[in-house]
């Protein structure tokens, strides 16, 4: 799941290129016919409202795994913009609402509609972000997706096509784990080595964050290697337990503050270190993990808003994305954010990538 499409939106020409990109995600991820033209009518719906209402913007689109227990591979799709910001989202939610003239006031609507999820932050003043998931089976008629705990963007260093960053999470027993990979370097070598990662938590997953880490060292010695950060929550115990190998960030929320949480030195696949240290914080229904790869700017901040915090971790993880970044300080490496949530369902076996 390492192929990444960013497509900035500036003009009328790149909605075409944002349904594009939508279809070869769908292709990749083996959707068929008809979730296709799903993935396509969301993507050219965002893509639009990003030039009829924010005067632009950028969609992000990325494959994903499907919640809990589906199968196969889902389509997220991002939009992203700093324009002027929705005053009354619920109302923008309905058909038939538009700020705009001449225009039917369908699209967030009918995104609503179509896709297994779809959510929708904004702030008047500051911008919007839309998530929207696309699964291999649409949903039965009048049911809404169940929340997930976990969510993330990738983006990819110059819109390259191989992004060598990657993020997973699964269930196993009363533990959620989440794990962020980024490989060393760029490319296709990058990518192969934080996919390598990912695809080995399933196996893991029962295992203390220290022993995951062990473990995929030994996975991805065939590899280039990669900094690995892996997060484990024991709902028994309301603790969250965080080790990391290498250069990437996290910061944990608990009541009004934030608190970063420091990875050890080293290469998982290559310089691992003889001692991981582990940090245990206790893990609230408000508590909130961000984890991220060193594309982030090192001063990011940590979101305020608290209507926020409450939103889908997708669209926290692309919010945050979004304002790290701007054209006066462009990425400089392939950039991921994962976000994991309090888990608001009660399941006790294991649960794929």
């Amino acid at each position: 799941m390492s192929r990444v499409w960013e497509v900035p939106v500036h003009d009328s020409t790149r909605v075409r290129d944002a349904r594009i990109a939508a279809r070869e995600a769908c292709g990749d991820a083996g959707l068929d016919a008809a979730r296709t033209a799903v993935a396509e009518l969301v993507a050219t719906e965002l893509a639009t409202n990003l030039l009829k209402h924010a005067g632009g913007g950028r969609m992000v689109v990325n494959l994903v795994a499907p919640p809990a227990d589906g199968a196969g591979t889902s389509v997220q799709l991002f939009s992203l913009d700093h324009g002027p910001g929705i005053a009354d989202v619920g109302a923008a939610l309905r058909d038939g609402w538009s700020t705009a003239e001449g225009s039917l006031g369908a699209g967030l609507g009918s995104c609503k509609r179509s896709a297994n999820a779809f959510h929708l932050y904004s702030l008047p003043g500051r911008g919007t972000v839309a998530a929207a998931r696309i699964d291999p089976e649409a949903d039965g008629r009048g049911t809404s997706a169940p929340p997930v705990p976990a969510g993330g963007i990738t983006v990819s260093l110059g819109q390259a096509e191989q992004c060598g960053d990657a993020w997973g999470w699964v269930r196993s027993g009363s533990l959620l784990t989440l794990l962020l990979a980024d490989g060393l370097g760029h490319g296709a070598k990058a990518a192969h080595a934080s996919s390598a990662a990912v695809a080995e938590l399933r196996h893991c997953a029962h295992l203390p964050p220290q022993d995951i880490l062990r473990r995929l060292h030994t996975a991805l010695r065939p590899t280039r290697g990669a900094a690995v950060t892996v997060a484990q929550v024991d709902a028994e115990r309301a603790e969250l337990s965080f080790a990391g190998v290498g250069n990437a960030g996290a910061r944990v929320r608990t009541g009004d503050s934030w608190t970063s949480l420091v990875s050890h030195p080293g290469i998982v696949g290559a310089y691992f270190p003889a001692q991981v240290p582990v940090r245990r914080v206790p893990w609230r229904p408000d508590s909130l993990l961000v984890v991220h790869s060193d594309g982030l700017p090192s001063r990011w901040k940590p979101p305020e808003d608290p209507r926020l915090i409450g939103h889908d971790p997708s669209v926290v993880a692309a919010t945050i994305l979004r304002d790290a970044g701007s054209p006066a300080r462009p990425v400089r490496d392939d950039t991921s954010v994962a976000v994991l949530a309090p888990d608001r369902r009660t399941r006790t076996h294991d649960s794929r990538l």
